[in-house]
Formats: structure tokens, sequence, C-alpha cells
């Protein structure tokens, strides 16, 4: 037998919650009641009660502070928040907290005796899984969510003992033989944007929403229960469950929930995701080989077809990797890096990007393979140029690129392809940075790198940012060792070069122009008369009669 404790400063509706529990259904024998949350905490003391049910807002302590106390002081304690007010705050603590449920008064029946029912099967668990003394690498103080959530997590990853854990099953609905089970998955594409922009950068309230959903519109048809994957960034796993039916009537049921999902998310919070639906099982540990298909078919989604919206994978095979490994471009981005060139860089990176594009397909799965083989290839290279490892991205997947700013969001390849050119920009700014710190800044360097490159459009930011130099002292110093300042000996170069090429009378002006980086044949022209007093053409007749005297 169990108690209850009914913590709410309105009469009525503790009077109501009296009225609509099944208490005798439910084996509760004795039903407290207290006005706020320091009488509610002295009752709590006296009496020792399985379950609390509190109100959220309340005078003297409110419900917030209650939870927090309760959290630390009494960690078995079983609660159930009731509230008026559909505030992120409370729902914030109540999912922090661990509460069983949270219900929004007016409190009606069948919810309110729901969420008992909940509380009591955890509390029936417990007391099994205590008698049976199998309960020695078991935490006892989480509640059913969190308990059903660990269940299906260690059946997903074959981890689930049957014979040791048979007093779980009940909890799961795998003792009635004629339910059936499978997985739904779900990858938000747009997750960093959608938690920023709507959900107060909560991480935790966004997949709580997501796996709301999920579980609102399910209806009555499947039952399901939905929680993030710990082991997966921005992934959402849902278990169905249907009593009855024919596999492939439960398939179909399934698969029209996906749609139903997707459609629902990008409705209601502006979220893309990719959905992959598993195949119906009879054997609740037959849930393993449906997530590793409901998964699969997220993997195999093209995302070179993907134009920025919700979509369902519909499977296939498993496609092969040839092709896309980024090693052979590693030697040229590397060389850029070095230089400190970004544009380069961003180049080569463009021209992989472009190899993809070219191909009959590029997946998810693909995707995040090629990612993964970048940031280590990556990793390599800016450690072997001295680059320290804590500036670096670590092993922790999507989690350890946001660490160094940089955003994971992408539902189409031109997202994807911007996130390879942010992560070129990171890797090209801490090389930068090492090898500045590592070598001495030489004057010289800058005015061989311009009779290197007359050809490019040559900035001051690129030595100031390379050097870690002011404008004015750079230029200063410049002008101090050559005569010149940088812009003026960029186009002493590029003067005296073209001096050469005219003299090759093979070449056409317009080639020239291109050779010595200008774009328009006319800027060359204007700037060379500029120059020497006189147009390229006038030059080369002035030159070639010179040879013929």
């Amino acid at each position: 037998m169990y108690k209850v404790l009914i913590i709410d400063d309105e009469e009525p509706l503790r009077e109501a919650i009296r009225i609509l529990g099944n208490w005798q259904e439910l084996e509760i024998e004795e039903v407290l009641e207290a006005t706020d949350g320091k009488a509610g905490l002295a009752m709590l003391e006296q009496h020792k009660p399985d379950i609390i049910m509190v109100d959220m807002k309340m005078p003297e302590m409110n419900g917030v502070e209650f939870l927090k106390t309760v959290e630390q002081a009494y960690p078995e304690l079983l609660t159930i928040v009731i509230s008026g007010y559909n505030d992120f705050e409370f729902t914030r603590q109540a999912i922090h907290s661990k509460v069983v449920d949270y219900l929004l008064k007016p409190v009606n029946r069948q919810d309110l005796n729901q969420a008992l029912r909940k509380a009591i099967d955890v509390l029936a668990a417990k007391r099994q899984l205590q008698s049976e003394s199998i309960t020695r690498n078991i935490t006892f103080n989480m509640s059913l969510p969190k308990l059903k959530e660990k269940i299906y997590l260690s059946i997903i990853d074959r981890s689930f003992k049957q014979q040791s854990n048979q007093g779980f099953l009940p909890l799961i609905g795998a003792d009635d033989s004629n339910n059936r089970f499978g997985v739904l998955v779900l990858r938000i594409l747009n997750m960093e944007a959608i938690r920023d922009s709507r959900f107060n950068q909560d991480t935790e309230l966004l997949y709580f929403a997501v796996a709301n959903v999920i579980n609102e519109v399910a209806g009555n048809n499947l039952i399901c229960f939905s929680f993030a994957n710990p082991k997966q960034e921005r992934e959402i796993i849902a278990i169905y469950t249907a009593h009855g039916g024919y596999p492939q009537e439960v398939d179909f049921r399934s698969g029209e929930l996906m749609k139903k999902v997707v459609s629902t998310l990008s409705s209601l919070f502006g979220i893309l995701s990719a959905g992959g639906v598993g195949p119906v099982c009879e054997d609740v540990l037959a849930l393993a080989d449906s997530y590793k298909e409901a998964a699969a078919k997220i993997e195999w989604i093209d995302l070179l077809k993907l134009k920025g919206k919700a979509i369902i994978g519909s499977g296939g095979n498993s496609p092969v990797q040839d092709g896309f490994s980024f090693t052979s471009r590693l030697p040229m981005l590397r060389s850029t890096l070095e230089a400190g060139n970004l544009k380069a860089a961003k180049t080569v990176m463009s021209e992989y990007a472009k190899k993809i594009k070219s191909g009959e397909s590029f997946t998810f799965g693909q995707a995040d393979r090629t990612l993964r083989e970048m940031i280590v290839l990556l990793n390599d290279t800016a450690t072997e140029l001295g680059v320290p490892a804590d500036r670096l991205p670590g092993a922790g997947g999507e989690r350890a690129l946001r660490a160094i700013g940089l955003s994971t969001d992408y539902a189409t390849f031109e997202q994807y392809e911007e996130l390879l050119w942010r992560l070129t920009a990171y890797y090209n700014e801490q090389i930068r940075r090492s090898l500045a710190g590592n070598k001495p800044f030489n004057v010289d360097d800058i005015k061989a790198y311009i009779e290197n490159h007359y050809f490019e459009d040559i900035k001051i930011s690129m030595f100031t940012e390379k050097y870690f130099l002011s404008r004015e002292y750079l230029m200063k110093l410049f002008k101090q060792q050559y005569g010149h300042g940088i812009h003026e000996y960029v186009q002493k170069v590029r003067m005296e070069k073209a001096t050469e090429l005219l003299n090759d009378s093979s070449l056409k002006i317009q080639e020239i122009s291109e050779m010595l980086g200008y774009k328009d044949k006319n800027y060359f022209s204007k700037a060379f008369r500029n120059y020497y007093d006189l147009s390229p053409s006038e030059y080369r007749a002035q030159q070639e009669a010179g040879v013929k005297k």
C-alpha cells in the first residue's frame, strides 16, 4: 500500500484530486494534504509519503523551490507536478528534477490516474527488484520515463539480460504476448538554429518538446515512448507499441505516424527532420534490429537531393563511400594552410565539394564519415604545425565542434559545404596563430611573397592577420626597408613584369593583363600608362622599333 501527499494552496483543486483519483484500484491507502511548500516539507518528514503531487505556484515556498529541496534531500521520492501556468522556468525545473509527470490545470481524471499509475509502477518495480536482489547496478532514484529509457537503450545496444531483468518487462508492455513493437528514429537537421531561436538555447528542453509531440500525435492505435539518444547528437528514438494487428498493418500505421510527426514538428516549431521507420517485431528484444534498420534509412538519405525540407528515408542498399576520401587532397590543403592563404584553402575545399556533387549520390552516412575523417586528418596536420591540442576539436563529434564555436546544422548539401568552409577557416586561423607565434617576423617575407604572388589580389590585411601586427606599423616598417609602400611595391613588381612580357610579341596584351592579375585589359593599360607615361601598345612598338635599328 502507498501514501500520497497533495501540496496546493487551492482547496477546490485538492478536493477535486481526492474525488478523481482511483485510490483503491491503485492501492493507495492514505491521501495527505498541505497548503504550501513549507508545510509540505514538514509533512514529508513526518509521514514519509511515497508520492508527492505539488502545485508550481504557491505562497511561502513555490514548486520550483520545493522540487530543488526535494531533489537534494529525498532523491528517491517520486513527484508529479500540477500547474495552471505553462511557464518555461516551471517546465525546465520539472525536467531537471526528473518528475514522473507534468499536468496542467484543470486536471482531468484520465491524466491524473495515468500519472499516478506511472508512479505506482515505478514503486512496484523497485520493491520487486529490491526483494529479488537484482538491483546491484540499477539506480533506484529515477523516474519511470528515465527507467524505461534505460531499459530500451539496453535492448537497443543488446546489453539487456532478460533472465536477470524479468521484473522490468511489465514496465514496457513486454509481458503481453499480443503487443507488437518497433522503432522510429528522428534526426533534427536544424537543431542548433531552432534550439537558439525557440528554446532559450536549452537542448534538453528542445528534446523534451519533440518527444512530447511524438507521443501526442501517436494517438490510440500506436503508443509511443520517445527520448533523446545519449550516444547520438540530434537523434530522437521513439519506441512504438501496438496491441495486436497484422505486421503489415502495424508497419503501415508506423509509417503514417512518422509522416505526421515530421509534418507537425515543422508546422509547430519550424523543425527540419529526417526520419526512419523500423519494422514491427513481436519479440521486444528484436527492437535492436528495428532500430538499426530505422537509423540506416536516415543514413541512406541522399543529401544531394535534399531541398531543406523534412524527409522520411525509404531504405535501400548501403552506399559505397569510394571516391569521397579526403586523404589525396590533404597535401594541397596543408600547403595553403601553412601559407596562411585561406582563399586558396577554400578553393581546395570547393573543388572537393564539386567532385562530390558530380557523383550519383552523397548520403547522410557518407557526410558524417567524411566530416569525421576530415577532422582527424586536419587535427594531425595542425598538431604537426604546432597547434596545441586544447585548441583542436576532440573526439566528441558534433559536441566537440560546437565547443569551438562551429554550428553543425545542415539540411542541404550547400549547407554541408558551408560547414566544411567554416571548418577550414577555423584550422587556418589556428595554424596561422601557431606559425606566427613560433617564427620571428621578417619583413623580407612580405617582399618575397609579393614577388612570387604579384598576380594575386594582395591586401595588407593578409599580412596583419598572419603576423599579428598593426596595419600602420607594418606599412611603416616596409617603407623604411624598401622605400616603397606595400601597394606601391606590388605595382612596381607588376609593371616590371609587364615590360618583360611585352617584349614577347607572341603574347597578346589581353593575355598579359590576365597574367599580371588584372581582370580588365583597359584597367591594365591605364595603370601602365600612369607608370610609364605611354600605353602597353606604344611601349611594345617603341621596343620593336629599337630592335630594328
